[in-house]
């Protein structure tokens, strides 16, 4: 990515809205500029009725999103859109829309990464890609939703292996758990996205959008049945980031060295 260019980058095709995550050199890491940019894009799309799919997709080929930057929140800096922290990371996790989302997963899928599949409505993936929370080892839990959205989207007791082990999974293992829809080739991700999004876009486009609501359960621009496990998931993570775990995870990514853990 040149310094000049924007964290993410925003490309109308037809009646797509094309999303790429343009911090390849970061992995797609994502920080307050990477949800500005893709929150407004939501924006943009729930209020142009000529927008009627979504694609979500990493610049590069080594990584869709590896998550939050890890460097940005060791130094104290928010991740979320100025103003807007209720869309929650990346500006996605916390924003749904009544326009069906798609994933286009090429690479890595870690941490906020697959959080951000978990938000998607649909998910296709090249073959080499990978999916997993390793925020465990760095003294954090998937708490962009991933820890109640997994186990809602894939069998209960794999879901809890993936979080408590931090261990991630292949893309055929992927597919065969409903995590995405399909497997393509590597690089043929976002035409294969893209399909499926011209797919959608042929049907009746209120009637796609009626049929999300209903499936999802959103209602005004929120999802209700989720508000208690966020005021959860916030309680719990305010424990955590006030832990000397937290501190030592993030201190030792940084460092590059293996973190030592006291439970306190």
């Amino acid at each position: 990515m040149n310094a000049t260019e924007p964290a993410a980058l925003v490309v109308r095709r037809g009646h797509v809205l094309v999303v790429t995550l343009n911090r390849p050199g970061a992995m797609n890491a994502v920080n307050a500029e990477v949800s500005t940019i893709v929150g407004q894009a939501l924006v943009r799309a729930e209020e142009d009725r000529e927008i009627r799919a979504v694609v979500l997709t990493g610049a590069g080929d080594r990584a869709f999103c590896a998550g939050a930057d890890l460097k940005a929140v060791s130094r104290g800096e928010s991740l979320t859109a100025p103003e807007h922290d209720d869309w929650g990371f990346a500006g996605f996790v916390r924003h749904p829309i009544s326009k069906p989302t798609i994933a286009a997963v090429n690479g890595y899928a870690l941490a906020g990464g697959l959080e951000l599949v978990l938000a998607s409505d649909l998910a296709v993936a090249g073959e080499s890609a990978s999916f997993g929370l390793p925020e465990v080892a760095r003294g954090l839990f998937a708490a962009a939703g991933g820890v109640f959205r997994l186990p809602q989207q894939i069998p209960p007791k794999i879901a809890m292996e993936m979080i408590s082990t931090g261990e991630p999974i292949d893309a055929p293992r992927a597919l065969s758990l409903g995590l995405v829809n399909r497997v393509v080739p590597d690089g043929a991700e976002l035409d294969a996205a893209l399909a499926l999004a011209d797919r959608i876009s042929d049907n009746a486009p209120l009637a796609v959008q009626a049929g999300k609501r209903l499936a999802t359960g959103l209602v005004e621009g929120s999802l209700p049945a989720e508000t208690g496990a966020w005021l959860r998931n916030a309680d719990e993570i305010s424990l955590i980031k006030t832990s000397g775990d937290f501190t030592e995870g993030t201190t030792a990514f940084v460092e590059k060295r293996q973190p030592v853990w006291r439970a306190r």
